[in-house]
């Protein structure tokens, strides 16, 4: 691989504003599905959930 320094310039240049944004979008958008999901869950009148190692919960 033939790297070479970047100038002064092109360092003013590189901003991490994009990984930042993709981040929190991809945050935001994983708290609401889990909120959603949660809800309707815990609302629904009757909900069963099983999970990989045999643990399940029931309510009613």
């Amino acid at each position: 691989m033939n790297a070479k320094p970047l100038t002064a310039e092109q360092l003013h240049e590189i901003t991490p504003g994009e990984a930042f944004t993709l981040a929190t979008v991809t945050l935001v958008f994983t708290v609401v599905i889990l909120a959603v999901v949660a809800y309707k869950l815990f609302v629904s009148g009757k909900a069963k959930l099983e999970l990989p190692g045999g643990y399940k919960f029931e309510w009613q």
